[in-house]
């Protein structure tokens, strides 16, 4: 019988400030959901003089969004809003799957849950508003932001330290990439390929 190798230093410095429960949650994710304003942005709403809608993403998030889906998780965006913007970041990130004006999301997961043949209990879903709370209540782990109503945080299984549109999102792909023992050979790989190449990642 194989000995399990032991966490990477980065994985086991995420996971010690981590409960057993949410661990065992996230480790066995197999579609994380992310929500977009005030999640994947800080929730802020520019608008042009066309009355065009400009958000704001951050490279850590959309770092961390990529290492996901590349480490085989299904990563989706869901939003309740309208936007050409979030259909770019999503292109830009490979990201296909991407649901806009979307008012019931609780009905909506459940139904992508269904079309994917994903129980719900290996769906994630990270929000931070009322719109959010069903979707968050009916999937297996629950994230939330530290900006969010304390009723919508405290409905969450787990709520990221950094702030929303500035690695809040990063935060939790860590998290699950960590939880999955996949973060360690992510990072070693990349810093072979960095050092190989003789450039910086990113």
């Amino acid at each position: 019988m194989a000995i399990p190798l032991p966490p990477h230093p980065a994985e086991a410095l995420i996971l010690a400030r981590v409960p057993q429960d949410v661990r065992e949650r996230v480790a066995r994710l197999r579609m994380m959901i992310f929500d977009v304003d005030g999640v994947l942005t800080d929730g802020r709403l520019y608008y042009g003089e066309h009355g065009e809608t400009v958000k704001r993403f951050h490279a850590l998030d959309g770092f961390g969004l990529r290492m996901l889906h590349e480490s085989g998780i299904e990563v989706v965006f869901m939003t309740g809003r309208d936007s050409p913007t979030v259909s770019r970041r999503a292109a830009e990130l490979g990201i296909s799957e991407v649901q806009q004006g979307v008012r019931d999301k609780s009905a909506a997961v459940t139904a992508l849950a269904q079309r994917c043949n994903v129980e719900l209990d290996d769906v994630g879903f990270m929000g931070d508003d009322i719109i959010d709370l069903a979707a968050m209540q009916r999937v297996g782990f629950a994230a939330s932001v530290s900006e969010a109503p304390v009723y919508v945080a405290q409905a969450a299984h787990w709520v990221a330290t950094r702030p929303a549109g500035d690695g809040a999102a990063r935060e939790c792909c860590d998290l699950i990439l960590a939880a999955q023992g996949r973060l360690g050979g992510y990072i070693t790989s990349r810093t072979r390929t960095t050092i190989t190449a003789g450039s910086s990642p990113q």
